[in-house]
Formats: C-alpha cells, sequence, structure tokens
C-alpha cells in the first residue's frame, strides 16, 4: 500500500525525528487521500501525523537490532533529495525576505 515508505529501522545512523515525520506524513496522506491539507484537513491530518511519528519513534527504540541495514537509502539521506531541500528552503527564505511587511491600518 505504501510504497514510498521507507525502511527507517537498522539505519546507521538511527533513523532522525525528519525521516519519522517524513514517513508518517506519506502514511497519512495514502490512507486519508489528502496530498496537500486544506482548512477543513490541516488539524485532523497533522495531529495523525503527529501520533504516528510518536508511535513509530517509540517502536524503532524498542525493537531489537537489525541484522542487515535496509537495502535502500532513505530519501532523505540521498545527496540529490538533500541539495533539492536546500534549494527549496533557500528559496522559501528569499521570498520571505522580499515580501513587503504587513501593514495594520485601524
Amino acid at each position: 500500500m505504501c510504497r514510498n515508505i521507507t525502511t527507517l529501522r537498522g539505519l546507521q545512523p538511527s533513523a532522525s525525528t525528519e525521516e519519522i515525520e517524513a514517513a508518517a506524513r506519506q502514511y497519512v496522506r495514502k490512507v486519508s487521500g489528502v496530498q496537500n491539507p486544506t482548512s477543513a484537513t490541516l488539524e485532523p491530518f497533522e495531529a495523525a501525523v503527529t501520533e504516528i511519528a510518536r508511535i513509530t519513534a517509540t517502536l524503532l527504540a524498542e525493537l531489537p537490532e537489525r541484522r542487515q541495514p535496509p537495502t535502500t537509502v532513505p530519501p532523505l539521506r540521498r545527496p540529490e533529495v538533500r541539495a533539492r531541500l536546500a534549494a527549496k528552503q533557500a528559496m522559501d527564505l528569499a521570498t520571505e525576505s522580499a515580501s513587503p511587511p504587513e501593514s495594520s491600518s485601524g
């Protein structure tokens, strides 16, 4: 069902909070059918992501060590994905700083 969710158990170093949250977000997107939450779906969507990420972190902490590492590298550890995310973040920061400040008129 969730082919895009990668195995997080057995990673060296262990799966990061960012990787666990990304997997939880992908799972919630898949089961809910919500790709881009709206104001009506944002709160339950984010609550589900938070809860599933918490449960996943607990599960990974409680499972015994894995004998072999996963056969695929999780997306957030791939150089091309990290570069794409860094570029997007830089673009977002540039857009934020270029936006005129909001004025409050009474």
